[in-house]
């Protein structure tokens, strides 16, 4: 039995017929299989963007039709995540923004959002108010999520903080209804 394994190997090891697909399969294979581990990390991530966005529409029209109702930065948040579904340790990398803004003297947002960076100490909220009646308000989401191939950067250049988490965004606008 012995012998016959190593027959069939000295022949499989002198045959060279299908060497040439070996060194065609050597090349391509890792350049397909990133193709592939790029297209599902973009997906997942296309999939946290659809969550966040779903979260922050429905909680906007839950605000925007309960003017009366004073609500938390605290509740906002855990509405969002609540409403948002799948998206893992919500309510502890989701940072909310709120400000009133005045649509007859507009004045450019900043471009950084406000977000969570779990490597350095904890910044209170900043730009949290909820508005009166009539009031334009600005409501923008910074979530914090970890790719799942961090170390290649497939896909999209996420650009990582100190802890290696990547954030995504989601900015949402509404006018507070009179009550």
């Amino acid at each position: 039995m012995r012998t016959c394994i190593q027959k069939a190997l000295r022949r499989f090891r002198k045959d060279e017929s299908g060497a040439v697909l070996m060194i065609e399969f050597v090349i391509l294979f890792p350049l397909i299989f990133g193709i592939l581990l790029s297209s599902i990390e973009m997906s997942v991530y296309s999939l946290r963007q659809v969550y966040l966005n779903r979260g922050m529409e429905d909680t906007v029209r839950y605000i925007r039709l309960n003017t009366r109702t004073p609500m938390t930065h605290a509740q906002i948040k855990d509405m969002v995540c609540e409403k948002a579904g799948n998206l893992r340790n919500c309510a502890q990398t989701l940072r909310l923004e709120m400000v009133v803004v005045d649509p007859r003297n507009f004045q450019k947002l900043p471009s950084d959002i406000d977000c969570i960076d779990s490597s350095k100490p904890v910044t209170p909220e900043r730009g949290f108010s909820l508005g009166q009646q009539h009031d334009l308000m600005v409501l923008r989401a910074c979530l914090k999520f970890d790719p799942m191939l961090p170390t290649s950067r497939l896909g999209f250049k996420f650009a990582a903080d100190g802890s290696g988490q990547s954030a995504m965004y989601a900015i949402s606008s509404f006018v507070q209804e009179p009550g």
